[in-house]
């Protein structure tokens, strides 16, 4: 178990706190503010930062409407591959591991709302951008995350092989002397 919980703790941290914030979020919106409208507190924000009450039935940005059972079930397989390849990531690749955790707790938050309530509940309005939610900006921000850590993995190994070309290429003591 104490193994375990060593191996996951990024995972058990990551995805509990996200899908709180995601939830009471959720919540607040539902609670006070009526579907379809508009509050910012702030007239001056407005433009820029609003928050709305919206229903979503499918992914993000408005795509694919209608779709919330595929989105569930693509929600559970992806949370199962991430359990079981997270163990693979190696325990130093811990960007890698954040952004897998991110892109399960969002991917669980919105199952939630798909379990509890059928259509995902959205409310922060950026400028002209698509309405979304704290979820989908954990889905968001883990893939980029992922993208940096792969790119980042890429440009170690890359150097790992070009100091070990060079290592290979450096003449050893039996070269140097003279014949």
């Amino acid at each position: 178990m104490k193994k375990t919980l060593k191996e996951y703790w990024i995972l058990l941290t990551v995805v509990p706190v996200v899908l709180v914030i995601d939830q009471v979020t959720k919540a607040l919106v539902r609670a006070n503010i009526p579907f379809g409208t508009v509050w910012m507190p702030w007239e001056w924000l407005r433009p820029v930062l609003k928050f709305v009450y919206w229903h979503n039935t499918g992914a993000a940005f408005g795509l694919f409407q209608e779709g919330g059972l595929i989105f569930g079930i693509m929600a559970v397989i992806v949370s199962i591959f991430i359990i079981v390849y997270y163990p693979q990531v190696p325990k130093d690749e811990k960007l890698m591991r954040v952004a897998l955790s991110m892109q399960m707790a969002g991917a669980l938050g919105n199952l939630i709302d798909r379990i509890a309530f059928g259509p995902v509940t959205d409310f922060i309005s950026v400028s002209s951008f698509a309405v979304f939610n704290i979820a989908d900006s954990s889905i968001t921000v883990g893939t980029a995350l992922l993208i940096l850590a792969i790119w980042q993995a890429e440009r170690k190994e890359q150097k790992a092989k070009v100091l070990q070309a060079e290592e290979a290429a450096e003449p050893t003591e039996s070269d140097r002397k003279p014949a």
